[in-house]
C-alpha cells in the first residue's frame, strides 16, 4: 500500500509540475523509470481477498456473449479463455463479485470423452475473464472444451497442443493475420479462415484500434462504427475489445484453432514507443494509459500467468517449438523501444536514425531471441512479429525514403541480427509480419543493397483483415516500390490472411484474400503461393490467380496510410480543444 500512495503522490506532483509545460515527446525519457518499477494498484488487483463469491449465479441475459478461446497451446497442455459478460458494452454487466466457472475438457465435442475439468473464480478484477492453464494432456491432439456458470453453457471450443519436443514432424498448417480496424470493414476474412484445415493461429498486432467514431476513416469508408469515443480508461479498452470480439466471425475463428498472439501499438495508441505516446498526452497520463490497455488485453486474450501485466508492463515476447519442425520466436516491437527516429513518419535516415544505440527489442529480449536462435535444432526458425523487416524504400535509389516505425527506422538492430544469423550460417529463417495492410514477400539478404548477396530466409508480411477498407490487386506506387527493392518478389493490397505449408525442406505461404470487406458475404481466394526451400534460389511463386470481383489497381500509395493515421489524431486534438473551450 505503502507504494501505491507514494504512486499517487508522484503523480500528482508530476502533473502538476507538467500542466502549462509544452508537450516533447523526449522529454518523457527522463523520471519514467520511476514508474516502470511501481505497480499500480488502482489499476490490477492481484488477490481476491476483498470480493465475495457467488455460488451460485443468476444471470439476466446469456453470459458467455464474446465467445471461448484457447491459445499458447504446449506439447502437454493449452489455455482456455472466457469472459462472463452479459452486458458486453456496457463494462460486462456483472456485479462486483467472483463468480464460479465451470470448465471441461474433452477428446470429442460431444463431452462422452472428458478427460479432465475444473472449476475457475472469473473476478471482477479481471472483467470476469477466466483463463484456465490446462496440463496433463497428449501432444499433438485435438481436444474441444466448453464452460458453464450457473445454468448457462458456452458455445464449444476446439483447440489442439503442440507435438512432444524434439519429435519428428512432416507438417504444419497454420494462418496469421492483424489489423483488423472494426469500423473499415467486415470480418468475412475470419470467416473463411475458421474452416481451414488448420493446427494454429498467429496474431501479430493490432487486434483493436483506439480511436473514436470515424475518426480513422478508410479510402472506402466507414461501414461500422465504434461504440465510443477515443479510449483511455480501463472500462473504455475493455468496452472496445468487447465490441470487437462479439463479431461472430472472430469468435468463429478464435473457437477453431489455439491462437498465438502479440501486439503492436494500437492495442494502446497509435506508433507509440515504450513509454513514449504519439503526441499530445503528458508522461502520467500515458503511464495509466498503457497500463489500462495492457490489462485489458491480457483479460481478453488466452494467455498464460506468465503475462499477468504489472501495472504499465507485461511480459509477451515468448517461444514456442513446434516438435523439431519450427521455432517460432514471439516477438515485442512496441514496449522496449527506443523513440521513432526523425519525428516519426516516412523519412531519409539520419545520424539519429543509424545510431547503434537505438534498440527494438531491448537488451533483455535481444539476448533471449539470440540465445533461442544459437540452441534451436528446428528445421525452421521464425520470427513472428509485428513490422517490415526487410529494407522497404519507397523513395528513389538517389533519395532513399524509409519508415521509421519499422525495422528501416532501426538499422542497427536489424544488422544485429543479420550478423547473428550470418555468424551461425543459418538459411532457415522466417520473418512473420503484419502492420501495414497489405501482402508483402521478400527474400532475406545478407546484404540488401545486393541482390547476388547470400539469401538467409525470406519474409511474409501478411496484409489486415479489414484496415484500409477494400484494397485493390496493385497500388498506384506498387511498381516503382517492386523496382526499388529487388529482394521484394510480391505485392498485394487485397484484405486476408496468409496461409502457411510447412515440411522440414520447403516453407509455402498461400496469400488467402477477399476483393472486398465494405460489404459481408465476399469469397475467399488464394491470390499468390510462393515457396522457399533453403537453397539459395530464394522465393518461388508456384501458383498465382486473379481474384473476381476486385479492383485492378488504385490511386492509393504507401504514405496514405501514415496520412490517415495523422488525419485521425488532428480529429482528435480538435476535440479536445473543443471540449477545453466549453
Amino acid at each position: 500500500m505503502a507504494d501505491e500512495r507514494h504512486m499517487e503522490d508522484w503523480i500528482k506532483k508530476l502533473t502538476d509540475e507538467n500542466q502549462d509545460k509544452k508537450f516533447d515527446r523526449r522529454s518523457f525519457l527522463k523520471g519514467t523509470g520511476k514508474i516502470a518499477g511501481l505497480s499500480l494498484g488502482m489499476v490490477l488487483a492481484q488477490s481476491i481477498g476483498g470480493f465475495e463469491v457467488n455460488a451460485a449465479p443468476k444471470f439476466q441475459s446469456y453470459p458467455f456473449t464474446l465467445g471461448v478461446a484457447s491459445g499458447d497451446p504446449l506439447p502437454d497442455g493449452v489455455v482456455l479463455w472466457t469472459r462472463l459478460a452479459p452486458e458486453p458494452l456496457n463494462g460486462g454487466g456483472m456485479p462486483g463479485e467472483a463468480v464460479p466457472v465451470k470448465w471441461e475438457i474433452a477428446r470429442d465435442e460431444r463431452f462422452r470423452h472428458i478427460v479432465q475439468h475444473g472449476t475457475e473464480l472469473a473476478r471482477p478484477d479481471l472483467a470476469h475473464s477466466v483463463h484456465v492453464e490446462v496440463s496433463g494432456l497428449k501432444p499433438n491432439q485435438v481436444y474441444y472444451y466448453r464452460f458453464k456458470s450457473g445454468y448457462e453453457f458456452s458455445p464449444i471450443g476446439r483447440t489442439k497442443t503442440l507435438p512432444a519436443a524434439g519429435s519428428a514432424v512432416k507438417e504444419l498448417k497454420f494462418a496469421f493475420a492483424s489489423c483488423q480496424q472494426y469500423e473499415h470493414g467486415f470480418y468475412t476474412a475470419y470467416k473463411h479462415m475458421a474452416e481451414e484445415d488448420l493446427d494454429l493461429v498467429f496474431h501479430l498486432g493490432d487486434y483493436i484500434y483506439e480511436y473514436g467514431p470515424n475518426e480513422y476513416v478508410s479510402a472506402t469508408g466507414n461501414v461500422r462504427t465504434h461504440s465510443s469515443a477515443e479510449i483511455m480508461s480501463l472500462d473504455d479498452y475493455r468496452n472496445r475489445h468487447a465490441q470487437y470480439r462479439s463479431d461472430a466471425n472472430l469468435k468463429a475463428a478464435h473457437a477453431a484453432f489455439p491462437w498465438v498472439v502479440t501486439w503492436d501499438d494500437h492495442e494502446v495508441e497509435n506508433n507509440y514507443a515504450d513509454k513514449i505516446p504519439e503526441k499530445g498526452q503528458s508522461v502520467e497520463a500515458f503511464i495509466i494509459r498503457r497500463a489500462a490497455a495492457y490489462q485489458a488485453y491480457y483479460e481478453h486474450m488466452p494467455l498464460r500467468k506468465t503475462s499477468l501485466p504489472n501495472g504499465p508492463d507485461m511480459r509477451l515476447y515468448r517461444n514456442f517449438t513446434y516438435g523439431n519442425l519450427a521455432s517460432f520466436n514471439v516477438l515485442d516491437t512496441r514496449q522496449y523501444r527506443s523513440d521513432q527516429a526523425n519525428g516519426d513518419g516516412n523519412k531519409p535516415q539520419s545520424p539519429e536514425s543509424l545510431d547503434p544505440r537505438r534498440t527494438l527489442m531491448g537488451q533483455e529480449q535481444e539476448s533471449w531471441l539470440f540465445n533461442n536462435l544459437s540452441t534451436s535444432k528446428a528445421h525452421w526458425n521464425v520470427l513472428a512479429q509485428q513490422i517490415f523487416f526487410a529494407q522497404w524504400n519507397f523513395g528513389t535509389s538517389s533519395a532513399p525514403v524509409y519508415s521509421m516505425d519499422s525495422w528501416d527506422g532501426y538499422p542497427a538492430q536489424r544488422q544485429r541480427v543479420m550478423d547473428f544469423v550470418k555468424g551461425k550460417n543459418m538459411n532457415n529463417l522466417i520473418v512473420l509480419t503484419g502492420d501495414v495492410h497489405a501482402s508483402w514477400a521478400s527474400n532475406l539478404h545478407t546484404d540488401f543493397n545486393n541482390p547476388k548477396s547470400p539469401i538467409f530466409g525470406a519474409e511474409f508480411v501478411g496484409t489486415s483483415i479489414t484496415s484500409g477498407g477494400n484494397g485493390a490487386d496493385k497500388r498506384k506506387d506498387t511498381d516503382h516500390i517492386l523496382e526499388q527493392n529487388p529482394h521484394i518478389k510480391f505485392f498485394n493490397d487485397y484484405r486476408g490472411y496468409v496461409r502457411c505449408k510447412v515440411t522440414p525442406v520447403q516453407w509455402q505461404a498461400d496469400y488467402r484474400v477477399v476483393p472486398f470487406v465494405t460489404e459481408p458475404g465476399a469469397a475467399v481466394s488464394t491470390r499468390a503461393s510462393y515457396v522457399y526451400q533453403k537453397d539459395q534460389m530464394g522465393l518461388q511463386r508456384v501458383s498465382a490467380s486473379a481474384v473476381p470481383q476486385g479492383l485492378k489497381i488504385s490511386e492509393q500509395v504507401e504514405e496514405d496510410r501514415f496520412t490517415a493515421h495523422t488525419h485521425a489524431h488532428n480529429k482528435q486534438m480538435g476535440q479536445i480543444k473543443e471540449k477545453v473551450k466549453q
